[in-house]
């Protein structure tokens, strides 16, 4: 709007949000969320930082649930963090797939659903020798296709969020804080575990936790 000075001149009245204004609010909130990839409630932290197609990832992957039955989920809290990584060459689809799949109903279990079957039909959602093979000719959308048929998860409308970035972005940034490069990487309350390998048997890690 514009209002006149003492001078005659003009100049432009700034437009103040209502915040008593519901449409005024719609616009400053955020009307999704993502549930955070963390099991149990011990004192104890365990972080695997995986990469969704990586051979590795996903062997340590399938050994979390065992490692939080072994250790006890009352004294150790599982986190995966989502390590991203530009030579698995459909990462990023499938990393927002997972992220999507965490603002649906069940949250980190939809999500999880979406990891395991990622880690299932790992080779389907690769290429060979990371510059080949069949999916070459694959689009996202059909990656996000056959995604959707091995996990039984809708994703399209979630894979959408206009700023879904957002949250993929604070999973990079935690790994670069913390200087992650391979995946797998295992952390112990914040500290990376360089001889913690996915190749150990779940024993090894209840160990490593103190167990």
């Amino acid at each position: 709007m514009e209002t006149s000075t003492a001078s005659g001149a003009c100049c432009v009245k700034p437009t103040i949000p209502d915040l008593t204004n519901k449409k005024d609010i719609a616009t400053t909130e955020t009307s999704w969320h993502s549930d955070p990839f963390s099991w149990g409630n011990g004192p104890r932290i365990f972080e695997a930082f995986l990469e969704p197609t990586d051979p590795y990832s996903a062997r340590a992957f399938n050994k979390l649930d065992a490692l939080l039955e072994q250790a006890g989920r009352d004294k150790i809290t599982v986190k995966i963090r989502l390590q991203s990584q530009p030579w698995h060459m459909y990462s990023g689809v499938l990393v927002r797939c997972i992220i999507a799949a965490s603002t649906l109903e069940g949250g980190k279990e939809t999500a999880k659903k979406v990891m395991a079957a990622i880690a299932a039909h790992r080779e389907e959602f690769e290429f060979d020798h990371h510059a080949g093979g069949a999916n070459m000719d694959v689009t996202p959308n059909q990656i996000i296709e056959r995604l959707q048929g091995y996990s039984s998860v809708k994703l399209k409308e979630a894979f959408a969020i206009p700023d879904l970035d957002r949250e993929i972005k604070l999973h990079c940034k935690y790994a670069r804080q913390n200087g992650i490069h391979v995946s797998p990487t295992f952390m112990i309350d914040g500290l990376v575990q360089a001889d913690v390998s996915s190749g150990d048997e779940v024993g090894a890690w209840v160990k490593a936790l103190g167990g």
